[in-house]
């Protein structure tokens, strides 16, 4: 897994169901915690669709197939 290089370093923790986790291991391929929540905040930040508003994107995509009909 590659890791940037950010200068400091915290730790975080947090609290979330069993099953919760395991589905994230199973999502991201990984089968440690650590490696699992690492992977899944990264993609989280580099995903371009975690900043769009869903109502908004579901509502372009409605409009879109309407004119194409």
């Amino acid at each position: 897994m590659r890791k940037k290089n950010t200068g400091k370093i915290v730790h975080a923790q947090t609290v979330l169901p069993s099953e919760m986790l395991e589905e994230l291991k199973k999502k991201t391929g990984e089968s440690s915690t650590k490696d699992a929540i690492y992977k899944a905040i990264e993609h989280y930040l580099a995903c371009p669709y975690t900043h769009e508003d869903p109502l908004k994107k579901r509502l372009e995509q409605v409009l879109k197939r309407r004119k194409k009909k």
